[in-house]
């Protein structure tokens, strides 16, 4: 090796440490930034070898990013904050819906807040992408390789309609020391609220009388006005396995006018309804509990109870999101609802370190990252999303503060070559005289 290959190695030194410094700096001023993935350098030897094999044995820096790393979760008040706990990435997109799939991103920065039209978008000015259920709670057919079905996940002007109620279903308790009496006591009387298709709320009464015989119970069932649509006997068992469940159904008795209707199905318990609203007669099913279970009305000794299920709904609004483990994000209305209204895929790659790092701790694809898929989070090689949790840099700020110590030697023993070799160039220009 010549002199001047000495001069260029020792400049190549310089070169390379200065960049690793660089990228330490880089680390250090991002040791808080939500998501940031570490970068690092490699010294990687460079050589210009003749044919004779000699020449210059330089080195070079080439940058990498600690992307297997995962960083601590913190927890966060912000109910659209989120984290990956485990592998994978947040997809985001440079504008709301974007349609260019090369707009498309990846990050681990879950620092997302909805924005004046109610778009999440994160502090780097990215927009979180997912795919949106309909209102049948269904995704449909998802191409998870592509960002084409992918939607901007917005949490603005939410609204759930009013869902009319079709079906009530009652569970409790009749004191069984009440029947049989010479003179029964009064009827116990309760009702269940049900929903209109407008989302207007009205109530059924039910009237279960005691009878003079053990055991026997007659229940009215009322319209929200207080008239007796019908009745029905119920008789309970009394000993065995079976004791205090509906022995029988009996006495059907329909009082009810058209449009409105009332029958009931002595083997399975139910009772079918049809209320005139005054529009279009809206018809419940009203399940009791069939013979021989417990899944409805019992008799035993004690207290009267009676408790009631429905599905229906009053028009909501929408009051605060929440998102599960498998990255589904649900809304929670006023009116007592809880909807899926997205579902925030985990992205993957064959291979992270190939992603390239934009402005924002965004990476963008590259022919080096192999095949992506936006996957349910969760499953698989997946990892989970967790809720009001961001992740925090994966720098520690103690390693880079020892690489730093050690690339400054480096650098200054570098340049010691570089001061010697120009010692020596300058002797060797002094030979002549």
């Amino acid at each position: 090796m010549s002199i001047s290959s000495a001069l260029q190695t020792g400049v190549s030194g310089l070169q390379s440490n200065s960049k690793a410094v660089s990228g330490i700096s880089e680390n250090i001023a991002n040791a808080n930034t939500v998501g940031y993935k570490r970068g690092f350098s490699h010294f990687v030897t460079s050589s210009a070898a003749g044919a004779d094999g000699t020449g210059m044995l330089g080195v070079s820096a080439v940058e990498e990013m600690e992307m297997n790393r995962a960083g601590g979760l913190v927890s966060t008040n912000s109910a659209t904050d989120m984290a990956i706990s485990g592998s994978g990435f947040f997809t985001v997109s440079l504008r709301p819906d974007e349609t260019v799939q090369t707009n498309y991103l990846l990050t681990r920065a879950g620092s997302f807040l909805p924005d004046q039209d109610g778009n999440l978008v994160n502090a780097g000015g990215y927009y979180l992408a997912g795919y949106q259920y309909d209102l049948d709670g269904e995704l449909g057919d998802v191409d998870r390789s592509s960002f084409a079905q992918m939607e901007t996940v917005n949490i603005g002007n939410i609204s759930m309609s009013a869902a009319a109620t079709t079906e009530i279903s009652t569970m409790g308790n009749l004191p069984s020391q009440e029947a049989g009496l010479v003179t029964p006591g009064d009827p116990f009387t309760t009702s269940s609220e049900f929903f209109t298709p407008l989302g207007a709320s009205e109530r059924l009464s039910f009237s279960w009388e005691p009878t003079t015989t053990d055991n026997t119970w007659n229940v009215t069932i009322s319209d929200s006005a207080g008239t007796a649509m019908g009745s029905v006997t119920v008789d309970f068992n009394d000993s065995g396995s079976l004791a205090g469940s509906p022995a029988s159904y009996s006495g059907v008795t329909s009082t009810a006018t058209a449009p409105a209707a009332f029958s009931f199905d002595t083997a399975t318990g139910e009772a079918t309804v049809t209320v005139d609203d005054g529009g279009s007669p809206q018809t419940l099913v009203i399940k009791m509990g069939a013979p021989d279970s417990f899944d409805g009305i019992t008799q035993f000794a004690g207290d009267f109870s009676q408790s009631f299920t429905r599905d229906g709904s009053s028009v909501g609004e929408l009051m605060r999101t929440e998102i599960d483990e498998d990255g589904t994000l649900y809304g929670v209305f006023d009116n007592g609802q809880r909807r899926a209204l997205y579902e925030i895929p985990v992205a993957i790659v064959a291979n992270p370190n190939g992603l390239l790092e934009v402005r924002g701790n965004a990476y963008a694809l590259s022919n080096d990252t192999g095949a992506f898929l936006a996957m349910k989070a969760n499953t698989g090689a997946t990892g989970a999303v967790s809720g009001q949790s961001l992740e925090s840099s994966n720098v520690d700020i103690a390693e880079e503060m020892t690489d730093l110590i050690k690339l400054q030697q480096a650098y200054s023993i570098n340049a010691k070559v570089v001061t010697t070799v120009d010692e020596m160039m300058t002797e060797t220009a002094q030979l002549k005289r």
